[in-house]
């Protein structure tokens, strides 16, 4: 109970910050919102926080462990054809339950069949597990596969643009973002630090990432192949996301629809892993006892995370991108700015990568310095997302080039730093992007735009919270080399300029 006390004080101090900007601006003059509306975001605000505490407690006490020992278990069996398909069936089953894929079909439904696109991204997820895992077993550098992929993206993206249906670009690439969520994340990094544990060699910092970043890399793949053959367009019905007056039912409602999501996909886990604890792991009861606790607090925060999400941070995401809009539609731009960083401190997954990058990185690189990279990147994504809104152009603008510069940085930095920042990009685009500043932007869009330009400008901003990150951590991991360097030099100097009664006296 001391340590779930201290990840909920965690919490706070993560999730208090957005709470407080939102009712700042919301309780200004030129702001219509309801007494109920305030009531709503307030409750919301106390189960995000809570749903925080748990899930991180969860996550330190069940899905990093399972994860790890799972990877490390299937990897000593030394049968390859078992660990392949055993991660490609995980990444299909553990996919097609992610709460976060759920929410995007129902959103894009006028566009694709919903189902289609759950099971197509799944086996997307799966195969690009698989790949990852193949990559550390075969010990191949990650940006080489990376750079292979993105520029296949690149040329479907441009037979989008062929057969005039580059609007369903950003949706695409929104789709990478919130297929690695909450649930897989923590299991699918704890999963590569287990494999390359046993299957690494020298480079086994750098195998241990990089299955986000090419799991990320499926969906998007998945998307465009089915825009290529899809019809219709992305209609957003005014308002988005409704705001019931009933508070308890509402709450209700949204915890039962959200219990039944979350069951399945830790349900998919837990019968995997159990699978797994009796094949071949034989985990003693104690670490099973203490697996089951964690997974209890994982389905509980969840639970909390996602229905404060859904009642109360979408509709007033909505609300506040569409009043401001109509208020003036140049304050989005900063505003972007500061929401982006500030969800970055609420986002769950983040606190599980910056803790999981320290250990592998033997503390040189620090809790400190990741969230302070993925605070920079992500309020710029915002910022840009608000530039394109009110300006109305062509995501391409922003993803090509941004793009570029991430493959050209990553023949610069060290590999580890590479795959640790394509990582960050598909565990920033977590919930808290997908279900507040999403909203937030469609609501901008609509009252800059229109709703006809929903589809066009409104999403892509969980692309752009994904790319930047690639950028600044890898500019990060670029000054930490060249100041190793700098003090190696300074060092070897002071040794150079010694005389020998100096060395002798020193040894």
């Amino acid at each position: 109970m001391k340590e779930l006390g201290a990840k909920i004080k965690e919490a706070l101090v993560s999730a208090l910050p957005i709470t407080a900007i939102v009712y700042i601006v919301a309780l200004l003059p030129w702001f219509d919102f309801s007494f109920v509306e305030l009531i709503t975001f307030g409750i919301s605000a106390i189960l995000l926080i809570l749903g925080i505490g748990f899930f991180n407690m969860g996550a330190d006490l069940a899905m990093t462990p399972m994860g790890t020992a799972v990877g490390a278990g299937l990897s000593k069996q030394r049968k390859l054809w078992l660990l392949l398909s055993v991660c490609f069936v995980m990444g299909v089953l553990i996919t097609v339950a992610e709460p976060d894929l759920q929410v995007l079909a129902n959103q894009v439904s006028s566009v694709m069949d919903g189902d289609l696109l759950i099971y197509t991204v799944g086996f997307g997820v799966g195969a690009f597990l698989l790949t990852a895992i193949l990559r550390i077993v075969f010990h191949r550098r990650l940006s080489n596969i990376l750079m292979l992929f993105y520029m296949l993206l690149f040329a479907l993206s441009l037979l989008l643009a062929v057969n005039e249906k580059l609007d369903l670009l950003p949706m695409a690439f929104d789709s990478g973002g919130v297929t690695t969520g909450p649930i897989t994340v923590p299991f699918i990094m704890a999963l590569g630090v287990g494999i390359s544990g046993v299957l690494g060699d020298r480079h086994s910092k750098e195998n241990s990432f990089g299955l986000v970043a090419l799991c990320s890399i499926g969906p998007i793949l998945a998307v465009l192949l089915l825009g290529l053959f899809s019809n219709g367009n992305l209609t957003y019905p005014e308002p988005a996301y409704p705001m019931s007056d009933d508070i308890t039912g509402a709450f209700l409602h949204a915890a039962g629809v959200v219990a039944q999501n979350v069951g399945k996909a830790l349900g998919l886990i837990v019968v995997f892993f159990v699978i797994c604890q009796f094949a071949f792991l034989r985990l003693r009861k104690r670490q099973l006892l203490r697996i089951g606790m964690g997974v209890v607090f994982t389905y509980v925060g969840l639970v909390l995370f996602l229905t404060s999400v859904e009642v109360g941070f979408m509709p007033i995401g909505y609300k506040l991108g569409e009043s401001m809009a109509q208020v003036n539609r140049w304050l989005l731009i900063p505003l972007g700015l500061v929401m982006g960083v500030l969800v970055v401190l609420a986002e769950p997954a983040i606190h599980v990568l910056n803790q999981q990058v320290e250990q592998i990185t033997s503390g040189y690189v620090t809790k400190r310095s990741m969230l302070i990279g993925l605070c920079i990147g992500v309020g710029a994504a915002i910022m840009l997302s608000a530039i394109r809104i009110v300006f109305d152009f062509s995501i391409t603008y922003y993803i090509i080039p941004g793009y570029f510069i991430s493959l050209a940085l990553s023949l610069f930095v060290p590999p580890v730093y590479t795959a640790i920042a394509f990582d960050s990009g598909g565990v920033a685009s977590g919930p808290m992007t997908s279900g507040f500043i999403l909203p937030f932007a469609i609501g901008a869009c609509v009252g800059v735009q229109g709703a006809d330009a929903v589809l066009r400008d409104a999403f892509g901003v969980v692309a752009l919270v994904a790319m930047t990150p690639l950028i600044t951590i890898q500019l990060l991991g670029f000054k930490a080399i060249v100041s190793k360097r700098v003090r190696e030099r300074r060092a070897m100097k002071r040794i150079l300029s010694a005389d020998d009664q100096q060395i002798i006296d020193f040894l």
